[in-house]
């Protein structure tokens, strides 16, 4: 069965972005052997999952980056662009994407049959409210949390729709240069 694997950047106090979406924050002077090890993580999936509100952005964004092949992200935004999305909503009617389709049914449900279908892994990047769902879903097998060394006063917590204690096991942290610390856990039920 292939893994549900979320990459997720957060402040070293917990939050994925600021109260409206604010990314200021984020730490993006990596060194080769970060992006070594994401080249890793991308490496191992073959479906990205994304929450309506995120998608936009995201899919704007690394369609720009591949119009100059000078970019040094050019060959991740060929990945992102290149690989088939879900798009995970309850509003669009049809994808404004391409290669992408929508996710409309029960979240539980679509994630399972999904992880049930050939091929490799599936990673999701966010938003924090998807992101959210899934957790208090348990339907993540890997988390890879990127901390940054920055604290905002408030924001987004994807962990905030946990009812009770929601365990995880560390299973790897690694510290790089730039001062990010990417800590992997699986669940600890």
């Amino acid at each position: 069965m292939r893994k549900l694997k979320l990459q997720m950047q957060l402040t070293v106090n917990g939050f994925s972005c600021g109260p409206n979406g604010e990314l200021e924050w984020m730490t993006w002077n990596w060194d080769d052997e970060l992006k070594n090890y994401v080249t890793g993580i991308t490496n191992s999936f073959d479906t990205i999952l994304l929450g309506r509100k995120m998608t936009d952005g995201f899919i704007s964004y690394w369609t720009e980056v591949t119009k100059n092949p000078d970019n040094p992200e050019y060959a991740a935004a060929k990945i992102f662009i290149d690989t088939p999305k879900i798009v995970f909503t309850k509003t669009l009617e049809k994808s404004e994407w391409e290669n992408t389709v929508l996710a409309k049914g029960d979240i539980v449900e679509t994630v399972n049959n999904l992880r049930k279908q050939e091929g490799r892994d599936i990673i999701v990047y966010g938003g924090a409210s998807f992101v959210s769902s899934l957790i208090k879903n348990n339907l993540i097998d890997e988390y890879y949390l990127f901390i940054n060394p920055q604290a905002i006063g408030n924001g987004m917590d994807v962990f905030g729709e946990v009812n009770g204690v929601f365990k995880l096991k560390l299973v790897e942290s690694r510290i790089f240069e730039c001062g990010i610390v990417v800590n992997k856990y699986i669940p600890n039920n």
